[in-house]
């Protein structure tokens, strides 16, 4: 095996736990570029992804879901958002894995459907619809989640987003590449003096000397109000 490419962040996660939307502000604070393999695939296929549901089937999708990552794969310092079953295919999971820092982005069942309604009455996006579809919506998105949980599991970091903001989780993320990287460096005998500082809700990696206590914390029922919103993206 090569050595693992530690300039591309990947972010993998369920519909609405927040990819793009955190993907865009990663790379604006670290300086980097910025991909969504959706859009990928629809630039590729030349029409939304529903239709290509509809009238190719999930296999062709899931074809040009993988095409699109091996493209993107050889980049340096790119902020990568994916689909929601892009972990299904054991080779995407490895491919990722080679090609960058893999981090999850973590929403409860509840969460992801708040974050679908709140989308649907806006109108702006026809995909999150089908999701939204038949009788209790909640449940089969909890079903869904449950079955590709442990696909979840390929991720360096993982971050629950159903308590932070839109910015915090972008901070999380950063912290969680930051981290991975000193200790793939201590591995292998390298030093991370270039290793940027990244300040989350509760701390900053690297530490910072005689750093003041940060005056929030955030515990598993302590969210601030209201949880940042998803603008019309489904991955």
């Amino acid at each position: 095996m090569g050595e693992k490419n530690l300039s591309n962040i990947f972010l993998i996660g369920f519909s609405y736990s927040g990819k793009s939307q955190v993907g865009r502000a990663v790379a604006e604070r670290l300086g980097w570029d910025f991909t969504d393999t959706d859009d990928e695939i629809v630039a590729q296929a030349k029409k939304p992804i529903p239709e290509i549901f509809a009238e190719d089937g999930e296999e062709y999708f899931r074809e040009l879901e993988r095409q699109a990552l091996v493209n993107v794969c050889p980049g340096k310092e790119m902020v990568v958002a994916t689909g929601g079953g892009i972990i299904l295919a054991a080779e995407n999971r490895e491919l990722m894995k080679k090609s960058g820092v893999v981090v999850c982005l973590e929403a409860a069942p509840e969460t992801i459907y708040s974050r679908l309604l709140i989308d649907d009455k806006k109108g702006e996006s026809k995909v999150v619809r089908p999701l939204l579809f038949g009788p209790d919506p909640e449940r089969r998105i909890a079903r869904l989640k449950e079955f590709r949980q442990p696909y979840y599991a390929v991720a360096d970091w993982t971050v629950h987003t159903d308590c932070l903001t839109l910015e915090e989780v972008a901070a999380e993320v950063i912290r969680g590449w930051n981290y991975i990287r000193r200790q793939e460096s201590r591995v292998e005998g390298r030093g991370t003096a270039d290793s940027p500082v990244a300040m989350t809700a509760t701390e900053s990696y690297p530490p910072i000397p005689n750093e003041t206590e940060p005056k929030r914390q955030f515990g598993k029922f302590q969210c601030p109000n209201p949880k940042f919103q998803i603008i019309s993206k489904s991955q």
